[in-house]
């Protein structure tokens, strides 16, 4: 399942790990990050492995051949939405209901993004979202119609076909025990063979939330963040902490404006917005330089990136 990575403890609660990249490119993808899974077991363990590894070549396949970054991060996170094992897409949490309510983002180091939030019958909303960026003057659709997806020329399906069966009967843990609620979202961050970054993150939002809850998923700033010449970035864990301190956003100002090493910008937003207001979560960041960093204060952090040409999953 991966070789151990090499950690570095900075801080009171914050893991980083800091690798800077070989090839010409840089990609690191997340699987989310947050309490040990539900009724976790070995295959489980092995299908995560398995998710986070073919996420990543696909994303990586993308770079290698020469292209963009956004088209990088989109291909890998479109893996995860399929994969029934991360909570995004098919198999994601559910809601009060029993439905799936999903949020994703996308953003380039150019400026552009594109968000939606609350979409239910878009197969991959990390596509709904670049197709937001790249077709129409908005930035964040909530609840998008049918219609306009289908005019997109994006795949719908019914929302029964998010639903898994490993979801339902957590649900009903959940509610019977008035357990906390599992947080988990995915994503992936960039840098592709001409310095341009980018960051994709997409999510089913948390165990058990109410009808039309968002977190900071499709908040470009909270949840997603990507400028040329400074970083990318694509976060996890508690939404609402996330937003409240603007963290994807907070890791680039710190970089640019506060002249901070992006490690220690990493570790300073997650410690002073997140830990700080009593949640966890963590983050993934990569730099035009090619460093690629990842920062958690959660129990687990599931990710993948490569350090000295092998491909390394944490779980």
């Amino acid at each position: 399942m991966g070789t151990a990575p090499r950690l570095t403890t900075l801080g009171c609660v914050t893991h980083v790990i800091d690798v800077r990249s070989a090839s010409p490119w840089a990609l690191v993808v997340h699987g989310g990050a947050g309490a040990p899974s539900w009724k976790m077991t070995m295959d489980r363990l092995r299908g995560i492995h398995a998710g986070l590894a073919g996420a990543y070549e696909a994303g990586e396949s993308v770079l290698r051949a020469g292209g963009s970054a956004v088209d990088a991060v989109c291909a890998a996170v479109c893996v995860l939405e399929d994969d029934p094992l991360f909570n995004a897409g098919r198999g994601a949490t559910l809601t009060s209901a029993g439905t799936v309510e999903l949020d994703a983002s996308v953003m380039d180091g150019t400026g552009r993004g594109g968000a939606v939030a609350v979409s239910r019958h878009a197969r991959n909303p990390v596509l709904l979202a670049r197709t937001v960026m790249e077709n129409s003057p908005h930035v964040l659709l909530a609840d998008p119609p049918d219609a306009l997806v289908a005019d997109w020329g994006l795949e719908l399906v019914d929302n029964r076909w998010f639903v898994t069966p490993h979801q339902v009967e957590h649900l009903a843990q959940v509610k019977q025990a008035a357990a906390d609620r599992a947080h988990g979202t995915v994503g992936a961050v960039a840098v592709d063979m001409h310095g341009h970054v980018a960051a994709a993150t997409s999510t089913g939002g948390i165990e058990n939330q109410a009808l039309g809850r968002v977190g900071d998923t499709p908040i470009l700033g909270a949840g997603t963040w990507a400028r040329d010449d400074v970083v990318a970035v694509s976060c996890t864990g508690h939404g609402e902490a996330f937003m409240l301190g603007a963290v994807a956003h907070q890791v680039s100002a710190r970089v640019e404006y506060g002249l901070q090493d992006v490690a220690d910008a990493a570790r300073t937003a997650l410690n002073d917005e997140v830990a700080g207001r009593g949640f966890t979560g963590a983050l993934i960041a990569v730099t035009p330089k090619r460093r690629c960093v990842l920062a958690w204060n959660a129990p687990t952090l599931l990710a993948a990136w490569r350090e000295n040409g092998e491909l390394r999953t944490r779980l």
